[in-house]
């Protein structure tokens, strides 16, 4: 998948422009697999 592959360059880019907190991008996830069940 796509999303495994964005995972390791996102987290290192993240340390110039922290965007996302490791609580939004948990919430991210669950959002996401929240959607995936629900649909």
């Amino acid at each position: 998948m796509v999303m495994s592959k964005e995972k390791e360059p996102k987290e290192k880019s993240s340390k110039k422009e922290p965007k996302m907190t490791l609580k939004e991008k948990r919430a991210a996830k669950m959002a996401k697999r929240e959607e995936k069940s629900h649909a």
